[in-house]
C-alpha cells in the first residue's frame, strides 16, 4: 500500500472523527497534568502554548496511525 492510499484512509471521516475525539480528551488531560499550574498562574508564554498544541497533536497522530493500521490489516 502506497502513501496515497495511506493518506486516503487517514482522511476518512470516521478516522478523523475518532482521532479528534481522542485528541481533545487525552490532550486536555495531559495539558492539565503538565501545564495546569502554569495555566492557573497565568504563565502562558508562546513556547508553552506551542507545547500545549503539540500535546493535543500527539494523541491525534497515535489514534490515526492505529486506525489506519487496523484498516490496512482488515483489507489484507
Amino acid at each position: 500500500m502506497g502513501m496515497v492510499e495511506w493518506l486516503c484512509l487517514a482522511c476518512d471521516a470516521s478516522v478523523v472523527r475518532r482521532a479528534l475525539g481522542y485528541a481533545v480528551v487525552v490532550g486536555a488531560i495531559l495539558i492539565a497534568i503538565n501545564h495546569g499550574a502554569a495555566i492557573l498562574n497565568g504563565e502562558l508564554a508562546l513556547d508553552r502554548l506551542i507545547q500545549m498544541g503539540l500535546t493535543v497533536v500527539v494523541p491525534y497522530l497515535v489514534s490515526t496511525f492505529s486506525s489506519v493500521g487496523v484498516m490496512r490489516r482488515l483489507q489484507a
